[in-house]
């Protein structure tokens, strides 16, 4: 027998039914917004994997093409890889239900997502969101408290639950908020600068909405007669703990204040190395429990510094920022290069300008579409002094990228005045913490040394909160060990005036209305400290891009000229590519535009198409080719695709009887414009040159 829970959010309705389709996974929710269908499922192994000290995840999401009644592109004519979007959503589904599970849950799970129906207008990444919560919620794995998530828009000062996508391009917010009944777990958003108080105000609206989710998922459960998986904590021999405390606490503390991160991770592992050979000698499995005893121990001293004895490890207090410093014009021949260091962590960000030929041409669920501005991420592995294999950029790598771009496009010029496809390249050279926010700063300052002219400056920083009962603290800038035991890790991107990114991710089970609004406004001190640091590397855009970037002029043409530029088969613009050198872009609206690195090559390539384009002007003198001859006249060509009627009467002052004994085709004479009508045929005259020619 299926369930069926049914609510409305905002302008559809969502429900969710259950005991219908999938009926063999662990747990299966079969959710409808509008005219968009998403199965979600959930399984999870019985057993759990032996020597796992983490929880084993996965969660899959994939828009289908029959989704949207489109068969997929390319050679093999079905779905591959997945795309940028489908990763992204792969990641707003694990990141708030990953703390929700129980400590010690080692069983390996996988969720999986399934667009099957999509109305264009709707995005589907929170119907997935809801699907997954549905799942785990409403199955044996033991995920004891749904979540819900909306998408919250602002238009016109108004809040809009799940705005569409044609409502989202005059929305000066797009905020994903995920949340329980009690508390937010998770907020993503790109914004136009909006204020920290309107922020705290839409996580607060989105959050109302996410409670009727979560009490409908709730009521689904009520109806169902489920048995949720026990999950036993691991115990551990109190005297070895006793022991493992009494002997490594003063070496953890001394590692634990050590300001070089290499140099405490080295202590930290010498003192793990000797206290398993003290106290396990030979025996593996008491040597799990040592290492085991020891991370757990690491963590406690690290919360007690900060809520008992008020003190971070590095000795910062919990608002200050990490020394920085930045240097632009690092590489030569880069457009624009940046590099940016706060504390141990470092971005070397690069800027290349193209043209409108290096745009990213996207298709997916939702139609053809391209990118003229991209940002990318790549954290290699010395940068946090390992080996490892370089392969394609992981999923954190992509969602960095993503949330520094979203941080930065605000504030790109439009493209009718910048006309450059724009692509940021972060490598990052150290880590310790905060690493895409050092991006967001490196590539401010990166495009201002390109000369490209944004807006104004933004910079990111990461803020953390350890908190324990109603005790808590809330960290500025915060450094790797933080984030690692921390309970949060809030990245924060914006201007002097407000609020452009921000991406906030938690262990705990949620945080509460008060601690986001103490945390913005702290954030906002440290960021406007950082964007004066900033400034004084740079302070605003070069007035001269670089001389190895490609010039781009734009002209414009009229629509019904766009033939003669192109030519038959692209003869035309070809041959004018290949006696300049230069590339040419021509847009439907009859915008051309000219990239070249030389002045010269763009002032020909901009004559050869002023001589193709240019029409025909009253009075003005041509020479013209005979193309056709009538017994009334003959038609000359004045201009490329450009004719004139030279009527027998017109060519001579003395009478003709005979227009073949004064012209045959191809021949060139010159021409006197007399007339252009309202349909644009042009009456020529040679009898007027031959007057003037007399008169002078």
């Amino acid at each position: 027998m299926s369930e069926t829970v049914s609510l409305s959010l905002g302008e559809r309705e969502l429900s969710i039914e259950i005991g219908k389709v999938a009926k063999q996974a662990h747990g299966a929710a079969f959710l409808r917004y509008g005219d968009t269908a998403v199965l979600v499922t959930a399984c999870s192994d019985p057993e759990a994997r032996e020597g796992l000290s983490f929880f084993p995840l996965t969660c899959d999401y994939r828009e289908n093409n029959y989704a949207a009644g489109k068969i997929p592109g390319g050679f093999f004519k079905r779905e591959g890889r997945p795309t940028e979007k489908e990763i992204l959503t792969c990641r707003l589904i694990d990141r708030p239900v990953r703390p929700l599970f129980p400590e010690h849950f080692r069983c390996e799970t996988q969720i999986i997502a399934m667009v099957l129906s999509a109305e264009p207008e709707v995005n589907p990444d929170v119907i997935a969101i809801n699907g997954a919560s549905a799942a785990l919620y409403l199955s044996d794995i033991p995920f004891l408290n749904p979540i819900g998530a909306v998408r919250v828009g602002l238009i016109n000062d108004q809040f809009v639950i799940n705005p569409t996508y044609p409502q989202l391009e005059n929305s000066d917010l797009n905020m994903i908020v995920v949340g329980t009944q009690e508390a937010i777990v998770m907020v993503e958003a790109m914004a136009r600068q909006v204020q920290e108080e309107q922020i705290v105000e839409a996580i607060d609206y989105g959050h109302q909405a996410v409670r009727r989710i979560t009490d409908s998922i709730k009521e689904l459960g009520s109806r169902l007669d489920i048995t949720k998986r026990t999950v036993e904590p691991v115990t551990f021999d109190p005297e070895l703990a006793r022991r493992v405390e009494d002997k490594a606490t003063s070496n953890v503390e001394d590692a634990l204040h050590t300001q070089n991160k290499k140099a405490s991770e080295q202590k930290m592992k010498t003192c793990s190395k000797e206290l398993v050979e003290e106290l396990a000698a030979d025996d593996e499995e008491k040597g799990a429990q040592v290492k085991a005893l020891f991370d757990q121990l690491k963590e406690k001293l690290f919360r007690r510094a900060l809520l008992e004895k008020k003190q971070r490890l590095d000795g910062r207090a919990f608002n200050k920022i990490r020394a920085i410093s930045g240097e632009v014009s690092l590489l030569p021949r880069a457009h624009g290069s940046a590099l940016f260091t706060r504390g141990e962590t470092q971005a070397l960000v690069t800027v290349t300008l193209g043209t409108g030929e290096d745009v990213q041409r996207l298709d997916d669920i939702t139609g053809e579409s391209s990118k003229s501005f991209m940002l990318h991420y790549n954290f290699p592995p010395f940068c946090v002094g390992e080996v490892a294999f370089l392969r394609g950029p992981s999923r954190r790598s992509i969602g960095h990228g993503v949330l520094a771009e979203r941080a930065i496009s605000t504030v790109l010029p439009d493209e009718s005045n910048f006309p450059y496809t724009i692509r940021v390249v972060s490598d990052i050279l150290e880590s310790n913490g905060s690493s895409s926010m050092a991006t967001v700063c490196g590539a401010i300052l990166a495009l201002q040394d390109a000369g490209v002219p944004i807006s104004t400056s933004i910079a990111g920083i990461a803020m953390g909160l350890v908190k324990e009962g109603d005790d808590y603290a809330i960290l500025s800038d915060i450094a790797g060990f933080e984030d690692h035991y921390g309970d949060m890790d809030f990245k924060i991107a914006g201007s002097v005036d407000g609020i452009t990114a921000l991406q906030m991710d938690i262990k705990i089970t949620g945080v509460t209305g008060k601690i986001l609004a103490e945390t913005l406004a702290q954030a906002k001190e440290g960021r406007l400290h950082i964007l004066e640091k900033m400034a004084e590397t740079i302070a605003k855009p070069r007035s001269d891009i670089s001389s190895f970037a490609p010039k781009i002029t734009t002209m414009n043409i009229p629509v019904s000229k766009i033939g003669a530029v192109v030519g038959p088969g692209g003869k035309m613009i070809r041959s004018i590519i290949e006696e300049t050198g230069v590339k040419i872009d021509i847009e439907d609206d009859g915008t051309i535009k000219i990239a070249s690195s030389s002045g010269e090559a763009a002032k020909k390539a901009i004559e050869l198409i002023k001589e193709l384009t240019a029409t025909a002007e009253i009075g003005k003198n041509y020479m013209g080719k005979v193309k056709k001859v009538v017994d009334f006249g003959a038609f000359v060509e004045i201009l490329p695709r450009t004719e004139g009627l030279l009527h027998i009467s017109e060519i001579s002052e003395e009478h003709i009887r005979d227009i073949r004994t004064e012209v045959r085709m191809g021949d060139k004479i010159l021409v006197k414009v007399l007339n252009v009508d309202d349909q644009g045929k042009i009456r020529l005259s040679r009898r007027a040159v031959l007057q003037e020619e007399g008169g002078s």
